[in-house]
């Protein structure tokens, strides 16, 4: 009897604590001190209480009330203010001060939602020019609030965590380096405040931003996403899967099983590892997709000439993390772009002439990782070059392999759970997105899913067809010599076609792509092209922000004439020499290198081989070559004229 009547005690406490915490007025953490909140719109602010409490909020000298629901949810929305600040927020229950909740250094000004994957969530710190960037971002009047990854299966009131944090040295060199340059530069032109809420996670696909219920109205997403309801996350995978990331990471950055003592000294036997041409990558290793540590040795002989003297190491262009060392020496230690020169001194002491050991630990991650291109890969005294292409001994597995996670990221509409559902209704101008790199071997079906989302967010904020900018991937992976199918082409005629959609604009940066990185580092000229398509759709200022867009096609004899629209004071080439980039075809759809002449705001395209063309395409390819632009020396728009089915399309 004594125990029920303690048990009992202990259950009213326990309920009576949970009733006192739900009656305390709470906002999400999407709000906070240094905030940014949307000019020109009604401004909603929302939060919880106790079911029926009067909520009085005042911003500046507005006043504005509210009652919770019987859900205990309350939401104001204070009337349209101007750009300015700082502002104070204050909120309390009617009648009660001691209840009130004060957040200060408030600007009114445009609040962008940014997202996508990776290369969205590139950092500052990652990017070209990383150190004079961060020192001179003093900008007080840019904030971020950077949402932080979760993946919850079931739509959360709240975000993880994140905290609106004003930009200077100190803050911006962890923000997406795409979202800064833009806010940047829209800050600089247009005079505003400008806040971002950014909520990015790399490697994923448009299927996890898209709501469920926009996914079941697809037969593309429809199975897959009901199969997801099935899945079932209980706390010990959570906490399992948070752990396994610790470790992911500690492996990725500490070397395992004594690895960095033993491989790098000369008298290390590798005499069973596996030989491998370089430059090269890990997706043509012929180790299917593979991601662990892998060790890769080269003996290079270098000339007397060289001996004990201070030498220069290049390592092109790779991608991941990873250690480089030399005669047994670690040299560097480079950890997402650390140095994104990747070139290295040897010191002179450790140079021999004769045979000379290298040795490279690198992070084969989400396909990528490796060396590239051949002539970025070379040792130097100065006067001399010798090239390090050619046989390297690699191994995989010969550290502790990295942890399995569920990754429940990768499932549809579990990140817009997470990392957007929490984030709506809150005031904002309008989107920015660069995703779909993942989605490239279903590039087809991007043409119905890019749209889908683009409605599903509109619909959800309520502010209309709010303005939606996106990047169009770059160029990406090997040259090609002769024109040929391509997945990141066709992802890229899709994106081409979501700009049916309105009040959209799409950033074109066919040119400034990296064969090597799926990351290419020039993101401030990223942001300023998706800053320059603000300024004209979202700002209505008068400026070229688009670069040769196609818009006709007519035969001319053996020519084809392509015409061009947003051309502006007309056309010519990026480099100065004869156009490249074009292909044309006949009847039998066999593609061959087309020569090219611009002849006003139109270019003839043409080829010996074929008599009889039917079809045109431009940059259509992985990483085409290709240089034709505008007068403001934005890049023409990748296209193809014709519509025969393509290698994603089923």
């Amino acid at each position: 009897m004594r125990f029920r009547l303690q048990a009992s005690l202990l259950f009213l406490i326990i309920f009576l604590l949970q009733t006192s915490a739900h009656a305390q007025i709470s906002l999400p953490k999407v709000f906070g001190d240094s905030m940014v909140l949307q000019r020109g719109i009604k401004i909603p602010i929302w939060g919880n209480a106790a079911p029926g409490t009067l909520i009085v909020a005042k911003l500046g000298n507005v006043q504005a009330t509210a009652k919770a629901n019987q859900q205990g949810k309350w939401q104001i929305k204070f009337p349209v203010f101007k750009a300015g600040g700082p502002y104070a927020l204050e909120i309390a229950e009617s009648g009660k001060p001691g209840s009130k909740i004060e957040l200060k250094g408030i600007l009114i000004g445009d609040v962008w939602l940014a997202s996508g994957q990776s290369n969205m969530e590139w950092q500052v710190q990652q990017s070209l020019d990383a150190a004079k960037e961060i020192a001179n971002a003093d900008f007080p009047k840019i904030r971020f609030l950077v949402v932080k990854h979760d993946n919850q299966l079931k739509p959360q009131r709240d975000i993880p965590a994140g905290k609106w944090k004003v930009c200077d040295a100190a803050n911006v060199k962890d923000w997406s380096a795409v979202a800064y340059f833009f806010a940047r530069k829209i800050h600089h032109d247009q005079n505003v405040p400008v806040g971002i809420i950014q909520s990015t996670w790399g490697g994923t696909a448009i299927e996890s931003w898209t709501s469920r219920e926009m996914l079941l109205t697809s037969p593309i997403t429809r199975a897959r996403t009901l199969i997801t309801d099935t899945l079932s996350a209980s706390r010990e995978d959570v906490i399992q899967d948070s752990l396994n990331q610790i470790r992911f990471w500690e492996i990725i950055y500490n070397p395992q099983n004594n690895a960095d003592k033993l491989v790098p000294a000369a008298e290390f036997d590798d005499a069973g590892w596996t030989a491998i041409e370089m430059p090269n990558l890990i997706k043509n290793f012929g180790i299917g997709s593979y991601e662990g540590m892998v060790w890769l040795r080269k003996k290079i002989t270098l000339p007397e000439s060289f001996d004990q003297k201070e030498l220069t190491i290049s390592l092109g262009h790779p991608e991941m993390n990873y250690s480089l060392y030399f005669n047994g020496r670690e040299i560097c230690k480079n950890v997402w772009y650390s140095n994104p020169t990747h070139t290295y001194t040897i010191p002179a002491n450790l140079v021999k002439k004769g045979e000379n050991i290298l040795a490279l630990r690198m992070a084969m991650l989400w396909t990528g990782g490796g060396l590239n291109p051949a002539d970025g890969i070379f040792i130097t005294d100065g006067s001399s070059e010798i090239s390090l292409s050619g046989k390297w001994l690699y191994k995989k597995d010969f550290e502790t392999a990295l942890p399995k996670m569920r990754n429940y990221q990768h499932n549809p509409a579990v990140i817009f759970n997470n990392m957007i559902y929490p984030v709506i209704p809150y005031g904002i101008k309008g989107f920015i997105w660069y995703q779909g790199e993942s989605n490239a071997a279903a590039a087809y079906d991007y043409r119905k899913l890019f749209p889908m989302l683009i409605a599903d967010w509109r619909q959800r904020w309520q502010q209309g067809n709010l303005p939606f900018l996106f990047v169009q991937l770059a160029n990406y992976m090997k040259t090609k010599p002769l024109p040929s199918e391509s997945e990141w082409a066709e992802l890229r005629e899709a994106q081409t076609l979501t700009l049916s959609q309105p009040n959209t604009g799409m950033a074109c940066t066919i040119d400034i792509g990296e064969a090597a990185s799926v990351h290419p580092v020039n993101k401030q000229e990223v942001g300023r092209r998706l800053a320059l398509i603000a300024n004209k759709l979202v700002y209505k200022q008068n400026c070229i922000a688009f670069g040769p867009t196609y818009k006709s096609f007519r035969k001319d004899g053996n020519r084809i004439r392509i015409g061009f629209t947003n051309t502006g004071k007309g056309l010519s080439t990026k480099d100065g020499k004869e156009l490249t980039g074009f292909a044309i075809a006949g009847n039998d759809k066999q593609f061959y290198w087309a020569k090219a002449i611009i002849e006003g705001n139109e270019v003839v395209v043409y080829a010996d081989k074929v008599v009889e063309p039917v079809a045109v395409r431009y940059a259509w390819a992985d990483n085409p070559v290709c240089n034709l632009v505008n007068s403001e020396g934005l890049p023409a728009v990748p296209f193809r004229t014709d519509e025969w089915k393509g290698i994603t399309q089923k």
